[in-house]
């Protein structure tokens, strides 16, 4: 059965669609005497060709069927084809809401007349349950289906969602941070000597080259050769530190710990969390304001602490989006983002990572 409906779903919606009715008009070739085959054909091809176009017109191939059905009463003949009925109903459930309690009641008053005709004996309330229970079970299928396609597309709009804030995040980290070096690096060589001019111009072309290739990294994830451009993460805070020393912020960076075990994804975090506070230190301080970063990993959480010995930083009444990034990564992994001034001077930004089984916990 498994395989069957593997090749059945490979097949094209409208392929699909033809086989019910193909079957049922065969059955009447081969089943019905010569006497009873033209009307037995006609109104079964009445009954089932509309299905091939009940996804395109569900409404309107419902009513073709029931109109075929209401004939097919009054002539008096009891065909297989009648099963159109629920097929044509869960169409309707699964595809329009507002309608389907309709398509149920004229279904189940088809059901009622079709029992009061045929029922032998007078035995009137067996057939009848019978075919009130295939016509819940086909209405309760359509609409799970329903129901099921609309939670889907829910859920692929969310992930979509997701993925252009992932995007947004990066380009903002990315785009703020090497622009930010770039200003500084360029206004430093407008005064200083030209072998020191030419040495920061050309950290300037490597850090467009860095802001280049991280982009690329970012984007990667969605190439098939991503892993050829792994991201960012603890092991190169070291070049990070060395970017930022070279824009005029000279910066220690202490990590205590194996980070190897670190997963990528919270490597990557902690990568972001620093640029962007190293990046607002670098923007929004004077000159001769020193940072250091210290990063402690331990067996399931990475601690990530960045201080500065600048002023304040004013807050603002809209925090940006490095801010708001800032709380989103640190959120993804348990964590809260803490910022604000020390009590001897300058400014912190602290946060604590939690990965592996500790999640839970």
């Amino acid at each position: 059965m498994r395989t069957e409906r593997r090749w059945a779903s490979r097949l094209p919606p409208a392929v699909q669609d033809s086989l019910l009715p193909a079957l049922l008009l065969l059955h009447v070739l081969i089943m019905w005497t010569p006497a009873e085959l033209p009307v037995a054909a006609v109104l079964t091809a009445a009954l089932a060709l509309p299905l091939a176009w009940r996804r395109r017109a569900p409404l309107p191939v419902f009513g073709a069927v029931a109109i075929a059905a209401a004939i097919q009463w009054l002539v008096g003949i009891q065909l297989p084809a009648d099963v159109a009925l629920l097929v044509a109903l869960y169409t309707v459930a699964a595809s329009a809401e507002r309608v389907t309690f309709v398509a149920v009641a004229v279904v189940e008053l088809g059901a009622v007349l079709a029992c009061l005709r045929w029922a032998t004996d007078g035995a009137f309330l067996t057939p009848f349950a019978a075919l009130t229970a295939m016509i819940v079970a086909a209405t309760a299928l359509g609409i799970n289906h329903r129901t099921t396609r609309a939670y889907q597309e829910v859920m692929r709009d969310q992930a979509v969602a997701e993925e252009r804030a992932r995007i947004t995040r990066e380009m903002h980290d990315i785009v703020t941070h090497n622009l930010s070096v770039m200003v500084a690096l360029a206004d430093a060589a407008g005064y200083a000597q030209p072998e020191k001019a030419t040495a920061a111009m050309r950290q300037v072309s490597e850090t467009g080259r860095q802001a280049l290739t991280d982009m690329r990294r970012s984007l990667g994830v969605l190439r098939p050769d991503a892993a050829r451009h792994p991201l960012p993460g603890i092991a190169q805070l070291d070049t990070l530190a060395t970017q930022m020393c070279a824009a005029g912020l000279p910066t220690e960076l202490e990590i205590d710990g194996d980070h190897a075990h670190v997963p990528a994804t919270a490597q990557l975090t902690v990568y972001r969390l620093v640029q962007e506070a190293l990046t607002n230190t670098l923007k929004h301080t004077p000159a001769g304001t020193r940072a250091k970063v210290r990063i402690e990993c331990a067996a399931e959480a990475v601690t990530v602490d960045v201080t500065d010995t600048g002023p304040p930083i004013p807050s603002a009444p809209h925090p940006g989006n490095g801010i708001t990034g800032m709380h989103e990564r640190s959120a993804a992994y348990g964590g809260t983002v803490q910022a604000g001034p020390l009590p001897d001077g300058g400014w912190r930004v602290h946060t604590r990572l939690v990965f592996g089984s500790a999640v839970s916990a």
